[in-house]
């Protein structure tokens, strides 16, 4: 079984990929440029959603 989460914090997902502070992570959630899911009353950001948005990013990107 993998140990990399599947699943991480806003907070952790701004931090890491985008080295934004905690309510600037919450606000780029708020805007959609962090995709999340809601599972109850937590919001977290799925992984494999985040690293495929900036793949696509970065693929549009090396095209222009």
């Amino acid at each position: 079984m993998s140990t990399t989460p599947k699943t991480i914090t806003v907070p952790e997902a701004g931090a890491e990929y985008f080295g934004l502070s905690r309510g600037a992570s919450y606000e780029a959630a708020k805007r959609g440029e962090i995709p999340t899911i809601k599972i109850g009353k937590l919001l977290r950001v799925p992984v494999r959603a985040l690293e495929n948005m900036l793949n696509a990013a970065s693929a549009k990107s090396e095209a222009a």
